[in-house]
């Protein structure tokens, strides 16, 4: 079993940057990719980033792509998420998530993920 703790969230301003970070304990070894989604009130969860935990590739939704950063520290376990130039529309749960064994799909489909974070609140303010 692997458990993901995510940490990080919280409340900031429009144009704004955060940090979220996902610590993962247990059977890490396991782990070949790490991902982030997020899920707003009332909409269904969607990706944000996967990277590589080996080669270090990355693959971003097209609505984050030059305002979001996905990198990790495989010393720590840790995956980190630096969003920067936030928006109102970036206001969500944010969820650390992992796939285990295999080749790393770096996929954003939910489904192809096994383990998944008790997510961190997100909110940007206009």
């Amino acid at each position: 079993q692997v458990q993901l703790v995510e940490s990080g969230g919280g409340l900031v301003q429009a144009g704004g940057s955060l940090r979220l970070s996902c610590a993962a304990a247990g059977r890490t070894f396991t782990i070949t990719a790490m991902g982030w989604f997020r899920q707003a009130p009332g909409k269904e969860r969607e990706f944000v980033a996967a990277i590589s935990r080996s080669s270090g590739s990355t693959n971003y939704a097209d609505s984050v792509k030059g305002r979001f950063t996905i990198s990790r520290d495989n010393a720590k376990n840790t995956v980190y998420l630096q969003m920067n130039s936030l928006k109102p529309e970036d206001t969500a749960v944010y969820y650390c998530a992992a796939e285990e064994w295999g080749r790393p799909t770096l996929s954003s489909d939910s489904s192809k993920y096994d383990y998944w974070g008790q997510g961190t609140q997100v909110t940007v303010s206009s």
